[in-house]
């Protein structure tokens, strides 16, 4: 017999528990309607926020270039290598992955389970320049959240060939000094990015239409102004000289007067770029052609004797008497060389005996033509030249890292000491020219008075192949005039010949070319405006080299040389000499054609 009574609340409790699961289902019906319709939006970004990754396109960086000959070959190329990241959200076991990619790039295990452990990031690079093998082993590895991405690194086929020209590039991809540095951005080109969809192991799924792309422009090809065959040889030169004079530090440039290109620029000691990791004094980094100005010395001359020429302040055939030394606020200025004494002088012994008297005259003439007196006047005038015509004090521009701008005094006539701090800088001391200003604004007299921006760019190559020539630069015009090159230079051969009649065997040259020149001895301050070493000197020389007309000029910076003379006559003129030589005897000057 059936219960009834019992057979009815079991029926009341299927519907009870019927009714429940009818309300659950709606309620689960109404939530995903709610979520996958109404909130579709909102989850959808909040699940690609969580799969979609942004990733950079690396460029390619531009090569540089230069000149062998009529033939272009490369200074710098790219070689591709992999950078080793991880995205530590992803990682599963840090210590087991450590483990496995030690073995197969090197370093430290702990140390890359302590960076996969790093919070709030996605992005943390384990190692630089692993090759494509290492990149390959461990990709096959298949970890999740470990990839690697290739990139494009510097070469230096060369080694250290001009290196403090062209710089490096760091880790980062950013340029470091010279070329590098100061082009970075047209060699660097621009990345592309990509903002793709990944699967969980943070691989990117391929044709998503959330995937967002824009191509990299890779960066310009630099052809430099550079004459390689030229530029080794210079090292070369360098490097013996740098031993012979027992240097400190040697800087040389050879420059076409005529549109501002650098020929050649080097410096020595140097360094390879392909191991700059490894390089531990910085100073190597630097290109001392450009970024260490010193005191000249009697180099300088060759600016002042031209700015009084100019000015109609003194004739280049005049002759002066010259007492022997000057009194100028209370202090003696005389020669660095015994020259005789008091007598008669003229503009040529001015330059071939190196006068610092004759030179301290040449500024009483801008101040009064035939007095003895240095007046504000002439220091304006002198200062006006200094700097708004030849350009010193300031960077000339050219393309690279730190240049340095130098030192001018000012023209301040409130300054009690003006006269002697001007009178010093007509033969170059208290005045601070790199090399790259001084060998600049010779040129600019050499020409004929156009002061070219120097330039180590000849032309510029863009990703499409398009050619861009450089075009010279001009900065300043009518720094003197024309006829001024013509009197110069003439008193600057006179000097060659000079040192050569007092046996200096080395400057002579052969009679179808041209030479000219001028040594300089400066004294080196002490620091914190303590006065001058009387027993430490740098050597400078600058100089040309021609047919029938100056075609090169040359520079020579020699710090500290450890020669028994006069640190220009025996520690720069040797160095201009081997230049000068090697320039007419691999055939770069054309000769005279007329003898």
């Amino acid at each position: 017999m059936w219960d009834k009574p019992g057979l009815a609340q079991s029926i009341q409790r299927v519907r009870i528990w019927y009714g429940a699961l009818v309300a659950v289902l709606v309620i689960f019906g109404v939530r995903l309607f709610y979520v996958q319709v109404i909130e579709y939006s909102h989850y959808e970004a909040a699940a690609l926020s969580d799969q979609l990754k942004e990733y950079q396109i690396p460029s390619t960086r531009g090569l540089i270039e230069a000149y062998d000959g009529n033939n272009v070959v490369p200074l710098v190329l790219n070689q591709e290598l992999y950078t080793l990241y991880a995205d530590p959200p992803l990682i599963k076991n840090a210590n087991k992955v450590a483990a496995k990619l030690s073995q197969v790039v090197g370093g430290s295990a702990s140390q890359y389970a302590s960076l996969m452990h790093r919070p709030n990031t996605q992005y943390v690079v384990l190692a630089n320049k692993i090759t494509a093998a290492q990149s390959n082993k461990i990709l096959s590895f298949q970890f999740p959240g470990i990839n690697t991405q290739g990139q494009d690194y510097r070469v230096y086929p060369d080694g250290s060939l001009a290196s403090q020209v062209l710089g490096f590039v760091n880790n980062s991809g950013v340029g470091e000094y010279g070329i590098e540095q100061a082009l970075n951005k047209e060699l660097a080109g621009k990345p592309g990015r990509v903002k793709a969809v990944t699967d969980t192991a943070g691989v990117p799924l391929a044709a998503n239409k959330n995937n967002i792309e824009s191509q990299p422009i890779n960066g310009d090809n630099i052809v430099t102004t550079l004459n390689l065959p030229m530029q080794e040889q210079m090292e070369k030169i360098l490097k013996n000289e740098y031993k012979a004079t027992k240097s400190q530090g040697l800087s040389a440039i050879i420059m076409d007067p005529y549109n501002g290109q650098i020929d050649a620029m080097a410096n020595y000691p140097t360094y390879n770029p392909s191991n700059y990791e490894n390089v531990t004094n910085a100073a190597l980094f630097q290109n001392a052609a450009i970024d260490n100005p010193i005191e000249p010395g009697s180099s300088m001359k060759t600016l002042t004797t031209p700015a009084a020429l100019n000015l109609g302040a003194i004739q280049p055939n005049e002759s002066f008497y010259d007492p022997a030394h000057w009194v100028i606020d209370g202090f003696n200025i005389t020669d660095i060389k015994q020259d005789g004494g008091a007598r008669e002088q003229n503009i040529a012994s001015i330059l071939a005996l190196s006068l610092n008297t004759g030179a301290t005259w040449m500024l009483m003439q801008m101040s009064h033509p035939g007095g003895t007196q240095i007046t504000q006047s002439g220091i304006n005038k002198w200062h006006d030249y200094m700097v708004n015509h030849f350009h010193l004090g300031q960077p000339t521009g050219i393309q690279q890292g730190y240049e340095s701008a130098g030192f001018v005094p000012p023209d301040n006539p409130n300054d009690p000491s003006i006269d002697l701090r001007f009178a010093n800088t007509a033969f170059g001391q208290g005045v601070q020219l790199t090399a790259l200003q001084l060998i600049t604004a010779l040129s600019s007299v050499i020409n004929g008075g156009t002061y070219y921006q120097p330039t180590l760019v000849s032309k510029v190559i863009t990703p499409s192949g398009q050619v861009i020539p450089y075009k010279p630069k001009v900065l300043i015009r009518n720094t003197v005039k024309p006829s001024i090159a013509g009197e110069l230079e003439p008193l600057m051969e006179n000097v060659v010949k000079t040192y050569l009649h007092e046996g200096f065997s080395f400057m002579n040259f052969p009679s179808n070319y041209i030479v000219g020149g001028k040594t300089g001895t400066a004294q080196i301050a002490k620091p914190n405006g303590g006065g001058y070493y009387n027993n430490l000197f740098n050597g400078t020389y600058i100089g040309f080299v021609g047919g029938d007309r100056p075609q090169y000029l040359i520079v020579v910076y020699n710090i500290k040389p450890g020669v028994p003379g006069y640190a220009g006559s025996y520690g720069g003129q040797p160095v201009f000499a081997d230049l000068a030589h090697m320039l007419i005897n691999d055939s770069y000057v054309t000769p005279k054609t007329t003898q």
